[in-house]
């Protein structure tokens, strides 16, 4: 199949491509200093820059002590859970490659996390092939238009967090969610709430099918914006 709308895909890296390591570590993190894992705790911190994640957190200490105290943990939490390639990964990207549309993956670390984990993979992506959201996030509008140069409404992006699927349905972006599975985990949940339509419990669900049905409502979305504007 072949897009004919969407000129750009964007991957989520860590909780699409690679397993969710970020929401059990931070409710590892809360509960080990006494606090308690709650919907607003969860929503003020994922997809938020580093130091606004831990100003989020409620840690008496200065923002840059808690980030490193949580990458510390992470470490720790990495040690017994390691970082894996999602099952599936390779024939999603197989599939999305056969839209024609040029694929990016993008995330909160720097690329080092990239090169080390999907360098194997680092052929299915064009421009700069991956994207730190760490100082803009979410990062919608900054990926399809400051790196791509494209209207937010040309682009698909499929995350696990649903501040991600609030900020492309505001831009008029296409949107899939692939939200963590993790026990604790409250983004399915903000996703419905949010409206999305499409939410994958695997990869290999974001198919053909799901890809034909996303490009033809964001042609059709596009084309009521464009009407809504004359």
């Amino acid at each position: 199949m072949a897009f004919r709308h969407i000129r750009l895909i964007a991957v989520n890296i860590d909780g699409v491509l690679l397993n969710d390591t970020f929401s059990p570590v931070i409710h590892r993190f809360v509960v080990r200093r006494g606090g308690t894992y709650t919907r607003e705790l969860e929503r003020a911190v994922l997809s938020q820059t580093q130091l606004e994640a831990a100003e989020a957190l409620g840690v008496p200490e200065p923002a840059e002590k808690v980030v490193a105290a949580y990458f510390q943990e992470r470490e720790e939490y990495l040690r017994e859970h390691p970082l894996r390639l999602q099952e599936g990964a390779g024939r999603l990207l197989d599939r999305l490659r056969s839209t024609g549309a040029p694929l990016v993956c993008y995330g909160g670390l720097g690329r080092d996390h990239f090169e080390r984990h999907l360098a194997g993979l680092a052929q299915y992506f064009e421009g700069p092939g991956y994207i730190c959201t760490d100082g803009f996030r979410p990062g919608v509008r900054q990926i399809a238009q400051d790196v791509f140069g494209l209207g937010c409404e040309r682009a698909l992006f499929i995350d696990d967090v649903a501040r991600v699927a609030e900020a492309a349905q505001e831009l008029g972006a296409a949107f899939i969610g692939h939200p963590s599975t993790f026990e604790h985990s409250h983004q399915r949940a903000f996703m419905r709430e949010a409206g999305v339509r499409h939410i994958a419990g695997s990869l290999d669900e974001i198919d053909e099918g799901m890809l034909r049905a996303v490009e033809a409502e964001a042609s059709v979305r596009s084309g009521r914006r464009a009407g809504a504007t004359v």
